[in-house]
């Protein structure tokens, strides 16, 4: 029969292989790499996620981030090489690559964080510091964050972090020179929109000159071409009554009269005053329009006899 005692060493040394088997084992999660370090000492790094064993009581586990984390950059007052003054706000993502000399030089993600915080604006300064505003601001930002980037990431190789981008979120003048080269762009602006308008109003009087210069032209060269063919018409009509007039001078006469007669007896508003043997009114008197052939004189008859011959004595 077993004694109790038998059974309490047993539960003990359960319970001790439980403590000494838990310690000696920790899991490794995908966003996590795990340094190993032996009583101060770093052993191992553990960058597969899964389950891993350990020393119990010796060895220590410290988790680092293998995720790509962000910097955020506080706005900073920098100097161009023209002397303008830039308040510039950047950010930065990193990783950490190397877990061992990570946790050697800096050992946190705060540490890391203030330290790239200031090797980030130390860049920002020199590279920024070499060009102008307006390379900043419009013509060669791309090429800058570049550069800003790529000397940040030589200067955090020596702390196991890789810079993954740097990127210039805003980059503007101070708010109390705003005012000031806002003012100046609008005057400039103005004065732009003022010569332009000056050459457009020149430039429309131009051309209302040359076309009513053009319409002139075309209006003296159609009265011209109006009054030659009417006056080519006139003589062919002239022409024309010549002719009829030939071969007929008194139904043209005719003609003439009854259209003198529709022109000038129109209703409501003829009045004439002639005598009614005028020749206006001849063919209303006769057709022909002849004046009636007055009465040819007849020689005087002898009424008394002629005389009787004298008797002779």
């Amino acid at each position: 029969m077993r004694s109790p005692v038998t059974g309490i060493v047993l539960l003990f040394l359960l319970f001790v292989v439980a403590i000494l088997a838990y310690s000696s084992i920790f899991t490794v999660d995908m966003t996590e790499q795990a340094l190993v370090v032996r009583l101060g000492e770093p052993v191992r790094v553990v960058t597969d996620p899964g389950l891993n064993f350990k020393a119990p009581f010796v060895d220590t586990v410290i988790d680092i981030d293998k995720r790509i984390l962000d910097l955020e950059n506080p706005a900073q007052e920098v100097i161009a090489s023209d002397q303008k003054r830039l308040v510039v706000d950047a950010f930065a993502r990193y990783r950490i690559k190397n877990a061992l000399r990570f946790y050697q030089s800096i050992g946190s993600i705060q540490a890391a964080n203030i330290q790239l915080t200031t090797l980030l604006n130390a860049s920002m300064r020199r590279v920024l510091g070499e060009v102008t505003l307006i390379q900043v601001v419009r013509d060669q930002r791309e090429a800058l964050m570049a550069r800003i980037r790529d000397q940040l990431d030589k200067e955090a190789d020596g702390y196991g972090i890789a810079v993954i981008d740097v990127r210039i979120r805003r980059a503007d003048l101070p708010e109390q020179n705003s005012q000031a080269v806002y003012q100046r762009m609008q005057t400039e602006r103005q004065r732009e929109a003022a010569e332009f308008r000056a050459q457009g109003g020149q430039k429309a009087q131009e051309i209302r000159s040359n076309a009513d210069r053009e319409a002139t032209v075309i209006v003296a060269e159609a009265n011209s071409s109006s009054e030659q063919i009417r006056g080519a018409g006139d003589g062919e009509r002239n022409r024309l009554f010549a002719e009829a007039y030939g071969q007929d001078p008194d139904f043209f006469a005719f003609y003439r009269s009854m259209t003198a007669y529709e022109n000038g007896l129109k209703s409501g508003d003829t009045r004439f005053l002639l005598r009614p043997d005028s020749d206006f009114f001849k063919f209303f008197s006769n057709s022909s329009g002849k004046p009636p052939a007055a009465p040819t004189p007849t020689a005087p008859t002898s009424t008394a006899a002629a005389p009787a011959a004298a008797p002779k004595p």
